[in-house]
């Protein structure tokens, strides 16, 4: 799996499928790895003929880390009831996806995100009309913060507690965290949360990225107006289960973009379940050929 410069950093990422197909571009969520999308996905889309690229966001897994720009103290920061300037911005982010694919070479791709990878890729499709063949948003939200909410306690257990200091710890919170947003209609087994915690930690941990990509998400605008201009085929999806970001982000983000479907999916939260990877894949690239 290499590493290339874009946008002025480096980034890490690796392709499935013929580069022959068509692009889609793949952008992970807050605290995630592109590790999460999980290989039986990916698997998924290239198996209906794409060229399937994931990547590692900034100061996450594998790619430039920023912690020259240091660690804001969250808690004294929201005490005084005031919010650290970002390091960077979604749309920083957005570039390193658009960057990602001039350094590849690639004109134009499909671009899929989750969660805050979904906030990236609506900024994506906003300020790279050019590179933007489709979008698709999983699980997020406009920037609206009158919509797409977590539920009472969820973020504050998920990101704002003391970071675990030890494998073991980060396994534990891993648990914790699943019981927390994983699908009622699909709960993962206990073993698999284990497994996969293990090797997030084990391929690359930064906390501090964290605490980071959490400010760019805090300093984030309210997308509505902007996506009223989207004009590619559009496909929203969204747990109706979803305790991190409410479902009403997902309904918002389909209302705000002309055209767009809004895929509710009974007994999904804030995860991809492997009994949905078939799916979610098939929805995907047929909004992808409606380019």
């Amino acid at each position: 799996m290499p590493q290339i410069a874009a946008n002025g950093i480096e980034i890490f990422y690796d392709v499935h499928g013929s580069p022959s197909d068509p692009a889609i571009l793949l952008i992970m969520g807050l605290s995630a790895q592109m590790t999460s999308w999980d290989d039986s996905f990916v698997g998924e889309l290239a198996s209906r003929g794409f060229h399937v690229i994931r990547f590692d966001n900034r100061d996450i897994g594998l790619s430039t880390y920023f912690d020259a720009a240091g660690i804001p103290d969250m808690a004294a920061a929201f005490a005084a009831g005031t919010i650290p300037p970002p390091a960077y911005t979604l749309s920083d982010m957005a570039s390193d996806g658009a960057g990602l694919l001039d350094a590849l070479g690639i004109s134009g791709a499909h671009i899929v995100g989750a969660s805050m990878g979904g906030m990236i890729a609506q900024t994506f499709a906003i300020e790279h009309p050019d590179k933007c063949l489709t979008l698709t948003s999983i699980f997020s939200t406009t920037g609206n913060r009158g919509v797409g909410q977590a539920h009472p306690g969820v973020a504050e257990a998920l990101f704002f507690a003391t970071p675990p200091a030890t494998r073991e710890e980060a396994i534990e919170a891993g648990v914790v965290g699943s019981k927390l947003i994983s699908s009622p209609g699909y709960p993962p087994s206990e073993e698999v949360v284990r497994e996969r915690t293990g090797a997030s930690y084990d391929r690359a941990y930064h906390p501090a990225g964290v605490v980071r990509q959490l400010l760019a998400i805090l300093a984030q605008p309210d997308r509505t107006e902007a996506l009223h201009d989207v004009s590619v085929p559009t496909l929203v999806i969204h747990g109706d289960s979803d305790p991190l970001v409410d479902n009403s982000g997902g309904v918002a983000t389909a209302e705000a973009v002309p055209g767009a479907e809004l895929w509710l999916v009974p007994g999904m939260a804030h995860d991809l379940p492997s009994e949905l990877h078939g799916e979610l894949a098939e929805r995907i690239a047929a909004n992808c050929r409606r380019a």
